[in-house]
């Protein structure tokens, strides 16, 4: 069953996630497609002095593609570059509680499209240095 498969904090995560929404004004904006699956997540960062100030997203995918990205931004928040670049598919894994073995996959699309975002920022600002 659905709640069998899922710890309270994924559940939280899916029902209620973090950080969601377009940033148009973004610094950094990421792209990844889960082709396996069919779920897609971008993320948008907001950078001052190199610490991730503001971070949303926008998901299309299961309950554990929704969760994982929410608990990507909320591990990415207010974090410097460096830090948030350390971050792992486990660590989300962890931050959650835990993931069905089938849906461990999932972890990897928030962790691949932070780094997205974090690269499209040095991009945008390589001009600045």
């Amino acid at each position: 069953m659905f709640r069998e498969d899922y710890s309270d904090i994924v559940l939280e995560h899916f029902m209620c996630p973090r950080n969601v929404g377009s940033m148009n004004d973004a610094d950094g904006e990421g792209t990844c497609g889960e082709p396996g699956c069919g779920d897609s997540l971008t993320i948008y960062i907001k950078v001052q002095n190199n610490v991730i100030v503001e971070i949303s997203f926008l998901v299309f995918g299961c309950a554990a593609a929704i969760a994982t990205s929410s608990m990507a931004t909320e591990l990415a928040k207010g974090k410097t570059i460096e830090e948030v670049l350390k971050i792992t598919d486990e660590d989300v894994i962890e931050a959650l509680g835990g993931l069905p073995e089938h849906k461990k996959h999932c972890s990897n699309l928030g962790v691949q499209t932070l780094k997205k975002a974090i690269e499209d920022y040095y991009k945008k600002n390589a001009h600045k240095e």
